[in-house]
């Protein structure tokens, strides 16, 4: 199997069904999300052409107008995200483009991208789809705007939006489609979201309006200019991100409503085989000759899950993926796994077998399999709800089985281990399997913070859960005699984190001797609870105000705080335990976090013979004091009485 079309000379005179823009370098490989979209229907019989990264109206044009229409979508990232640090400055690298340049994929680039295929074709229904169109389905904070921007159907002009993992609304739209139904008319399929103007709505919806079957959010207007409003709108949204009891949603902006469906079903183990099993070529394309860095990492790794029940506050996942763990058979990732046996660039090792978090393998419950998630509760998070199942028993059979196949030396597990999960699961196995076999020198795991109020707004463990892993890892590694480290994932000012919870980070990590080499300031990214809780102030969950460091200095002094051992930070970290009250830890004693300068060491040292003088003086004083009265013996010394 080849490569779908990305030039006119490939497909000659024909017309294509759908032509497919995307923000990224064209890579046919299951990890890139346009590659299993256009693989999926080109197995459905449509007939797809791709624009990668267009920069012109020739690259627009070059396929002319398809059948069907145009989709849409930013890439695995946002393109804001992609094109910017969280300090505002742009990357100098992007992995998602032909060797790594920056500058092929714009700003917003999914508006950017439908505004130019409308202005050319003014008729050709659009479908946008994605995380950037996902995550911006509803008004949204926009922490580059510093500003609450509409539903990116309003600023696209797109005719249809899919939310979450696209294959189940797309199979439903094109067996559509295939009857005659135009792209831009249809509208109730689940997992998807368009615009329409009260009287356009359907006999359907409106009927669901009278009977209040259908909730709606606070409008675009009152979350723009009422943050309590918005924290509403929130909650509605989030409370209706679940496939089982899930209302269609609606958000009025100006004279239309966002209009959006309940939420697809998740695939099941045999549908999930069907996606991976598509004939991808598994590398990119071969036009690009200096690659695609982003290839690297994935193209011998194993994605076994989609779905993600921890549902970490600043993570996008639950709101773009679910949290209902959905799985490929073992069968399937195993047949996977051979394939690169075969491949004569394969070195044997298998860089992960996992997906947003590598030891979940099934939903937390056995109600979510038929009832969804709860509304109101975390599976696991801060505490761990009683009904979770905890199991490894099928991860570790699976990666049992694929360390035993002919030509795999090693099988590596890196997409983010739930150290809590493991910790709650009785039998120790998998812990000592995992440390045995499938780390390589270092595990990466996320405790994020250790002050209690910041992991509770983050929705993680409580720090003696880290604790207390960080114990059984150690102690295992020296039973089977490795040399092995954790490496912790932490995040600076995020909600809830105060200057004071920020340096008693910057203590724990000097008593373990670890400095981390980067940090990740908290990045409001759209649509995340954590995000709505830096805009607005207000936890979602409790509706009570939250601290948040907004200002420069203070997301400066919690980043600076991490790296305590930076020469270029000295400043800043001095200035942060001033402020806080904290000059105890500016000293040469084991527990402080920097060292005076020199003039401020003879300051002290002079301060402090000052401060032993004057001890020293008041204690011979003293010793000169009537026992009864207290007052001194030689008070009236040279002074006659009267």
């Amino acid at each position: 199997m080849s490569f779908l079309p990305i030039t006119r000379e490939e497909i000659g005179d024909r017309q294509v069904d759908i032509v497919y823009v995307i923000g990224e370098a064209y890579v046919d490989h299951p990890s890139f999300g346009h590659a299993i979209v256009s693989r999926l229907l080109q197995s459905l019989g449509i007939d797809v052409a791709i624009i990668p990264q267009p920069q012109n109206d020739a690259d627009y044009t070059r396929f002319g107008q398809p059948k069907y229409g145009f989709m849409v979508s930013s890439g695995v990232v946002d393109s804001m995200v992609n094109n910017y640090t969280v300090a505002k400055i742009k990357r100098t690298r992007d992995v998602y483009s032909e060797g790594g340049d920056v500058g092929k994929r714009p700003d917003r680039c999914v508006d950017v991208y439908c505004n130019a295929l409308k202005r050319l074709y003014p008729n050709a229904p659009i479908i946008i789809g994605g995380i950037e169109a996902s995550l911006r389905r509803f008004a949204h904070y926009d922490y580059w705007k510093d500003t609450v921007l509409p539903s990116i159907l309003v600023s696209s002009k797109a005719d249809l939006l899919i939310y979450g993992m696209g294959e189940r609304p797309l199979k439903e739209i094109f067996a559509m489609v295939k009857k005659g139904i135009p792209l831009d008319k249809i509208k109730d399929v689940r997992g998807t979201c368009y615009l329409s103007t009260f009287d356009s709505l359907s006999a359907k919806l409106k009927k669901g309006i009278e009977e209040h079957t259908v909730e709606f959010s606070p409008s675009y207007e009152q979350v723009k200019q009422d943050k309590l409003q918005y924290v509403h709108a929130f909650n509605a949204q989030y409370s209706n991100n679940d496939p089982y009891h899930g209302k269609t949603l609606l958000q009025k902006h100006g004279d239309k409503y966002l209009v959006q469906n309940p939420m697809q079903y998740p695939l099941s183990v045999k549908e999930m085989d069907e996606i991976y099993d598509l004939p991808y070529e598994r590398t990119y394309h071969p036009s690009y000759t200096r690659g695609v860095p982003a290839i690297e990492e994935v193209k011998y790794s194993l994605t076994s899950v989609r779905g993600c029940f921890g549902a970490c506050n600043y993570c996008a996942i639950a709101f773009h993926q679910g949290r209902i763990v959905q799985k490929r058979s073992k069968e399937n990732i195993v047949k996977e796994a051979e394939s690169f046996v075969a491949d004569k660039d394969f070195k044997g090792y298998i860089h992960d077998v996992g997906g947003p978090t590598a030891n979940f393998r099934d939903p937390a419950c056995e109600k979510q399999k038929t009832m969804g998630v709860c509304k109101d509760k975390s599976c696991i998070g801060y505490k761990p709800c009683p009904a979770m199942k905890v199991d490894h028993s099928e991860y570790l059979d699976l990666l049992k089985t694929l360390r035993q196949i002919e030509g795999i030396k090693k099988v590596f597990i890196r997409s983010g281990i739930r150290f809590d999960y493991l910790m709650y699961d009785k039998n120790p196995e998998f812990l000592y399997e995992l440390i045995k076999h499938h780390v390589s020198g270092q595990l990466k795991v996320a405790p994020e913070h250790i002050a209690d109020a910041t992991l509770q707004a983050m929705n993680k463990p409580s720090f003696d859960v880290y604790l207390k892993f960080k114990e059984k890892f150690d102690a295992i590694n020296k039973k089977l005699g490795k040399k092995q480290y954790l490496v912790p994932y932490l995040i600076s000012s995020h909600p809830g984190c105060t200057l004071k919870d920020a340096i008693r980070l910057a203590q724990y990590l000097k008593s373990i001797g670890y400095m981390p080499e980067q940090v990740q300031d908290f990045y409001p990214t759209p649509s995340t609870k954590s995000t709505c809780m830096y805009y607005t102030g207000i936890n979602p969950d409790t509706m009570k105000p939250i601290y948040v460091a907004k200002t420069k200095k203070e997301k400066t002094y919690q980043r600076a705080l991490m790296q305590y051992r930076k020469k270029n930070n000295y400043d800043i970290i001095v200035e942060a335990l001033k402020e806080a009250g904290r000059q105890d830890l500016i000293g040469f004693g084991e527990d402080c976090l920097v060292k005076p300068t020199k003039d401020e060491a003879i300051a002290n040292s002079k301060a402090r013979a000052n401060a032993n003088n004057r001890a020293n003086t008041n204690s011979q004083f003293s010793k000169g004091k009537n026992k009864i009265t207290g007052k001194s013996k030689v008070s009236n010394q040279g002074v006659k009485c009267k």
